[in-house]
């Protein structure tokens, strides 16, 4: 009885831990800022992203994830010579509040107005969150856009 018991528990919490396991949290985006826009490309397919536009020229890669329940999760990054911006696009709530709970601890600064929240997060940078409701409405789905903007002092690696 108490082998199954520990092997339902163990299952359960593998399940639990892959399950989050191509969602984006605070190392993910301190890893991307800190890495040039090539890097991303296999971060991106070892989360099981797919590349859905990469411009060249502009510096900039678009990775889509389509998720159980009907949600995405769309990532833009650009990179600004040496540094890295990158803009979620998701209407899944679980990256949301995976983001919100593991930047928790390191905001130093927090604003909020009616349309954007703001966070000066410790060793990252400016994080801008803006919720809407989802076309067509349903009050249990929004869309949450996040943009990271890098400190100063943090640049990509060539």
């Amino acid at each position: 009885m108490k082998r199954t018991l520990l092997s339902a528990i163990l299952f359960l919490s593998v399940t639990v831990c892959f399950g989050q396991s191509k969602l984006i949290s605070y190392d993910d985006l301190g890893y991307l800022l800190r890495n040039n826009i090539n890097k991303a490309d296999t971060f991106f397919a070892a989360k099981g992203y797919s590349l859905i536009d990469k411009n060249v020229n502009k510096k900039t890669r678009r990775y889509g994830l389509k998720i159980e329940g009907g949600t995405y999760a769309n990532f833009n990054l650009r990179n600004d010579g040496r540094r890295m911006y990158i803009e979620i696009e998701t209407n899944e709530p679980e990256q949301y509040n995976l983001i919100y709970n593991s930047i928790s601890q390191y905001i130093n600064n927090q604003t909020s107005t009616p349309e954007v929240q703001t966070f000066a997060v410790k060793d990252l940078g400016s994080i801008y969150i803006m919720v809407n409701d989802t076309t067509p409405y349903n009050p249990l789905r929004r869309t949450y856009t996040m943009q990271v903007v890098s400190d100063k002092s943090i640049t990509a690696y060539n």
